[in-house]
């Protein structure tokens, strides 16, 4: 039997679909604070690192290619490149222990980097990539950070309504059978869910608030691996090569991870799953577009489930193993 939260519910942020980083921002001064944005360099992650630069934030950016970060940061001396891969986690305790180094603490996370519907690629030990890279090597980077993270803290999963195609594959989540890269990004999104809502329940009083986003859609990078001609058959663009109808800018798919990541309105709502700045309702349909969360994206039994695998994948568990941050039982809000 599924276990959630009771039915979530909007709670009236003032924001729409329409609004950007910099509307949900205009008010909020992050002087002093410190941010992480991962793929901060690059369509929706760019679009955040600028927004929260523009409110005062540092921001570390960690990159796969450090060199191209530079360049798209360059005029940018509050955002801080550093190289990190998160399709390798032996890169991850270096890259951690250098923001580490830095600032003794760390007000934003916000996990935003992915691969979306790629050929079947095996990373480390043969993992498959989109659970490696979307899921395990955020994980793995937060347990990485955990001594900078504090009551204060916030750590935004960027999720999607791709999680509408795929729970859990529990039984092969590397699809060592037949590899799909649609069920393979799905897979990964609702992972990005589920490890929201558990490190909140782990966080207890003195770990962090965490909450995943779906940043609606939009045209970015992310897409690569699609081929440009089954676009407008996805219903993506127009026939002039437009976005469709619904989709968002980059600036507005920006709004709803800066939003989590500030929003006083969500702070007796940890582990909620957000969309157009606000707390999103069950999905009452299977339109993407209109969006929602499905109920195995918010089950707390799941979210413990793939936290203990991602433990046992990864070596690590920097929550659950400190008693001070709290117990695996503990639900959803405080």
């Amino acid at each position: 039997m599924t276990r959630h939260d009771p039915t979530p519910r909007p709670l009236g942020s003032g924001f729409t679909a329409s609004n950007t980083a910099d509307d949900v921002l205009r008010d909020v001064d992050l002087t002093g604070a410190n941010a992480l944005v991962t793929g901060g360099y690059s369509g929706l992650g760019l679009e955040t690192t600028l927004a929260l630069v523009r409110a005062g934030a540092r921001v570390f950016v960690p990159a796969r290619r450090p060199a191209v970060a530079a360049r798209a940061l360059r005029d940018v001396p509050a955002a801080r490149v550093l190289p990190l891969d998160l399709a390798d986690l032996g890169t991850v305790p270096t890259f951690a222990d250098e923001v580490l180094r830095s600032v003794p603490v760390l007000d934003i996370v916000i996990a935003g980097a992915g691969v979306m519907a790629c050929p079947e690629t095996r990373v480390g030990p043969g993992w498959e990539a989109h659970f490696a890279i979307n899921h395990l090597g955020h994980f793995a980077l937060v347990n990485h950070l955990a001594p900078g993270l504090t009551s204060r803290s916030r750590v935004v999963s960027v999720s999607s309504s791709g999680h509408f195609l795929s729970d859990l594959r529990w039984d092969d989540p590397h699809f060592r059978g037949d590899y799909d890269g649609w069920l393979a990004y799905a897979q990964s999104k609702t992972a990005n869910a589920l490890f929201a809502l558990h490190l909140d329940a782990l966080g207890a009083e003195t770990g962090p608030r965490a909450y995943a986003v779906h940043p609606g859609s939009i045209l970015t990078p992310l897409q690569r691996h699609v081929p440009r001609e089954e676009w407008a058959d996805l219903g993506w663009v127009r026939p002039d090569g437009s976005p469709a109808e619904g989709f968002k800018s980059p600036a507005q798919g920006a709004a709803t991870a800066v939003w989590a990541a500030t929003s006083p309105l969500l702070a007796d709502h940890g582990g909620a799953y957000c969309q157009d700045c606000d707390v999103a309702e069950w999905a009452t349909t299977d339109d993407m577009l209109v969006g929602g969360v499905k109920p195995w994206a918010r089950d707390v039994v799941s979210a413990a489930r793939l936290w203990e695998l991602s433990a046992e994948l990864t070596g690590l568990d920097e929550f659950s193993s400190v008693e001070s941050r709290g117990t695996a039982t503990r639900g959803p809000g405080r």
